[in-house]
């Protein structure tokens, strides 16, 4: 059936359970679809061959009280897969296969899921344009000049291209959310301790979070009930009451309110962002739900905390990669020259500037006049959301300052692509939840997206609000297949 990649997810398992297509039927249509897309340079790892046969192994015993029978999808390849290569994007993990399974991909498999392959990504998840793995940057499916955002492009880039029906991610800074925006897609960063975090390879261990990526918000929602659950074999994992999302799922916000904080009004923002915002808000009012002013006076200073908090974490979470117990590893004179010749030659420039910014900061005499201090303001900020809190229920703002940029455009100025994080960051020094929704097109038909924020443990709120928002938006990808 040609139609089966354009399906969503609830449509495919519908159709599946069914019988009116086979997991084999769909796990070949969207191989065939993924070998005709290598330009986009979505997939570091592929597994073609065993999930057809997987697939075939699902149809002569299915088991059609799994939420995902027999689905195939891909995943970033951050996430530790038994027996499949996991790389994190970097070449010092270019030659590494994991002997156990992240929780998070178990949940899946558990679920009747099948693994089409891993999906590029930005080396250790440092970056924001997939343009700094070792395999090469991914090409957005809207337009082969754009980035597909990162550091989960390759995984917006797949999803948007229709080579998975659906996909995960992680988000330590806006990851999920801000290629999800520049590529028309639906992101989730969950709240922190939501998902485990066991067998994901750590960038930054108190911001790093699994999440699901859809074409949809329904599709998000059962993605999240599933990936979601509590791990003794993480100490982060918090042990709370998980919902049936997608089944909870209504458009019926009356009565909500809803914060817009003035502090998300940047100077220099684009007249389309600022247009998009209040298409939003109007679509919010038009549902029922009421608009109240906020502030979050601390908001300013939360890209500066992250970019101290964040790379104090990398540098101690990247020591473990010093090519002796397994990676790439280069020949040294003696066991130091050893330790430096292999990080030298297996971490990449932005991965080495980051780990260079994390040592000096939690080195001593800097350690109070930097990292403390950042822990400091991340306290505010995540008590900036507390406060207002107590007078909404959740926030909209912009998912990202822009559409989708150039390939190439910022690789030689860090601090404007770390500004392409300036409405995401918050979200994770706080440990909230929040989804982007695609919600209009720039001047040059480009994807823009609509960020909510949730309270702490609210993501049924959240995407209950985003569902409703979907609807009257109506939101129609354009993908021209430019590739094939």
């Amino acid at each position: 059936m040609d139609d089966i990649i354009s399906q969503n997810l609830t449509e495919l398992i519908k159709n599946i359970k069914q019988k009116k297509i086979s997991s084999e039927d769909v796990t070949k249509s969207f191989v065939k679809r993924a070998e005709k897309s290598k330009t986009l340079n979505c997939y570091i790892t592929e597994d073609f061959e065993s999930a057809v046969n997987k697939a075939k192994e699902f149809d002569n015993k299915p088991n059609f009280k799994c939420k995902l029978p027999g689905v195939p999808l891909a995943v970033k390849d951050l996430f530790c897969t038994n027996g499949v290569k996991t790389t994190a994007g970097s070449k010092i993990l270019s030659n590494f296969v994991p002997t156990y399974e992240s929780t998070v991909t178990q949940n899946l498999w558990n679920e009747g899921a099948i693994l089409l392959g891993k999906l590029n990504c930005d080396e250790f998840a440092m970056g924001s344009s997939n343009e700094t793995s070792f395999f090469g940057n991914v090409q957005s499916p809207i337009d082969k000049n754009l980035v597909p955002g990162g550091s989960s492009g390759g995984s917006a880039a797949a999803l948007a291209s229709n080579i998975t029906p659906v996909t995960i991610g992680t988000d330590t800074g806006g990851s999920i959310r801000q290629p999800a925006s520049f590529t028309g897609t639906v992101g989730l960063k969950p709240t922190y301790g939501s998902c485990s975090r066991y067998g994901i390879v750590a960038f930054a261990s108190s911001l790093d979070q699994a999440g699901p990526m859809a074409k949809n918000v329904k599709d998000c929602a059962l993605l999240q009930e599933i990936i979601s659950s509590h791990d003794l074999k993480d100490s982060t994992s918090i042990n709370f009451e998980r919902k049936n999302y997608s089944e909870l799922l209504t458009n019926d916000i009356k009565g909500k309110k809803i914060g817009i904080p003035k502090e998300y009004r940047i100077d220099n923002m684009p007249k389309e962002i600022d247009n998009l915002w209040q298409k939003g808000i109007n679509i919010i009012k038009e549902a029922g739900g009421e608009i109240v002013d906020i502030s979050l006076p601390n908001t300013n200073y939360a890209l500066p905390a992250y970019y101290i908090v964040a790379p104090a974490e990398a540098s101690s979470n990247l020591a473990r990669y010093d090519g002796v117990k397994y990676g790439f590893r280069s020949i040294g004179e003696n066991l130091i020259d050893m330790y430096e010749k292999t990080r030298s030659a297996g971490f990449g420039n932005e991965v080495k500037r980051r780990i260079m910014i994390g040592t000096y900061v939690l080195s001593s005499g800097y350690y109070d006049a930097y990292y403390l201090k950042a822990q400091k303001v991340r306290r505010l900020i995540k008590s900036d959301f507390d406060e207002v809190y107590k007078k909404v229920d959740a926030i909209l703002t912009p998912s990202t300052p822009s559409s989708a940029f150039k390939i190439g455009e910022k690789t030689d100025d860090p601090v404007s692509m770390y500004l392409n994080d300036i409405f995401t960051v918050p979200v994770n020094l706080a440990g909230l939840p929040a989804i982007s929704i695609p919600a209009g097109t720039d001047s040059k038909g480009y994807p823009l997206g609509l960020q909510i924020i949730g309270k702490a443990f609210d993501e049924q709120n959240i995407l209950n609000i985003a569902y409703s928002m979907e609807k009257q938006i109506n939101f129609k990808n354009k993908i021209n297949d430019w590739w094939i």
